[in-house]
């Protein structure tokens, strides 16, 4: 004698399975998109440049350059300024293959949670490169190493003497 109820339990029990399975998988893959809460210094692959001072990772930590800063282009409730365009095609140009070296100073990261770093392609550093192009400011009234702020403030001075991005007197 077949019972009839047998044949629907299997099916609910099948569809019980493949749910908790999926959930499971959900539960366990949703942090991939969650930034790290560290960053230790090394090599690390580039996702996008957000604008000229800001970088997202691969592995979707956020990286604020230290010492400089770029006129906006991202800035909710906050228009492009001028220069901003052209910092953030700096920031990708000089990028190239998006493969670069972090390090990092005394305070690792911003009010915003994002990693304050220098960033280096090959033996170049970007936050230098950026002052020297005249498309940031130096910023000099944070906490790092005094030798980097000579180092920004002098190709800060360079791209003033030259007349340069920012100091051009082109809006």
């Amino acid at each position: 004698m077949r019972f009839p109820h047998r044949r629907p339990r299997r099916g609910l029990w099948l569809l019980a399975a493949v749910v908790a399975l999926v959930v499971y998988r959900l539960a366990t893959t949703g942090g991939d998109n969650e930034a790290p809460e560290a960053l230790a210094e090394g090599n690390y692959e580039v996702a996008r440049v957000v604008d000229g001072d800001t970088l997202l990772l691969a592995n979707h930590a956020r990286v604020r350059l230290i010492g400089v800063d770029t006129p906006e282009t991202v800035r909710p409730n906050h228009p492009v300024e001028p220069w901003g365009p052209e910092a953030s095609r700096f920031t990708r140009e000089f990028l190239g293959s998006g493969s670069v070296r972090l390090t990092f100073d005394h305070e690792r990261k911003d009010k915003f949670e994002r990693f304050l770093a220098y960033v280096w392609v090959g033996d170049r550093l970007l936050n230098e490169e950026l002052l020297r192009a005249g498309f940031a400011r130096a910023e000099l009234g944070f906490h790092y190493s005094g030798a980097m702020k000579k180092r920004f403030r002098e190709a800060e001075r360079s791209a003033q003497r030259e007349r340069l991005g920012l100091w051009s007197g082109r809006p």
